[in-house]
């Protein structure tokens, strides 16, 4: 395949960026897209030209770090589904494919496709955890749990913290993101001591980020590779509440 990549490349926060353009020869469809972007990058060197910044690890759809987006859409073209997990069968010969940092004012970006998202472990540092003091903790299993509890509970623990749900709000909201790290734990016997003070020291802190607000709209649903329900953010709201006015 002959593909033509738009990237966006930006030397740092403060500098200006812009689309630039690569005309890439030899992508195999059986390549992941972080694959096509190493081939790129193995063209780049040859040439003695500065190298695209992105950011993966796992590339296993798992760690979260390697979302950009694909064509105006976070991850690319398919649900539920992360960059990494990307095939270049996605693509026909001869497209144009532009990629681009995910965007908003908590997220600023690093360098080229690489955006800075500590902003989410300053929230999950507000209470995404469970205090136990060392060696006092009883054995897990000790602790009955009902299975749809356990069930509930895990689907919220699926977030990867990815950034896909604040990158596709039209106001950059974390409320998807935060909620599901407050319900994984506020759902579980383990988390119940905490629960107010949870809810409320957490989304405190996604305020201070400067995140937006949610209206609703269901773009971050859409966009989660998890699948995470918008449902998730009503809870954390009714949590919100009861711990405002019992916490």
């Amino acid at each position: 395949m002959k593909l033509r990549f738009k990237i966006w490349r930006q030397e740092n926060s403060s500098a200006k960026g812009e689309l630039k353009s690569y005309d890439v020869d030899g992508i195999s469809e059986d390549m992941s897209f972080l694959e096509a972007l190493d081939h790129l990058n193995e063209e780049l060197v040859r040439k003695d030209e500065p190298v695209i910044a992105f950011e993966h690890d796992c590339r296993e759809g798992i760690c979260g770090q390697c979302g950009v987006f694909i064509n105006g859409r976070a991850h690319g073209p398919h649900d539920h589904m992360t960059t990494c997990q990307v095939h270049m069968r996605s693509f026909k010969d001869g497209d144009t494919i532009t990629v681009e940092p995910f965007r908003a004012e908590s997220f600023p970006v690093i360098k080229d496709l690489v955006v800075d998202r500590s902003a989410f472990d300053r929230i999950i540092e507000q209470g995404a955890y469970i205090s136990a003091k060392t060696g006092t903790a009883p054995e897990a299993n000790a602790i009955p749990i009902s299975k749809e509890i356990a069930d509930e509970a895990m689907d919220m623990a699926a977030c990867i913290g990815c950034g896909a749900c604040v990158a596709t709000c039209k106001n950059a909201s974390a409320a998807l993101f935060t909620s599901a790290k407050i319900n994984h734990l506020n759902k579980l016997p383990q988390g119940k001591s905490e629960a107010h003070h949870r809810v409320l020291n957490m989304t405190q802190q996604m305020e201070i980020e400067g995140f937006g607000s949610c209206t609703f709209t269901g773009a971050c649903e859409v966009e989660c590779p998890a699948g995470i329900s918008l449902k998730s953010i009503a809870e954390m709201n009714s949590r919100y509440m009861k711990a405002k006015i019992f916490g």
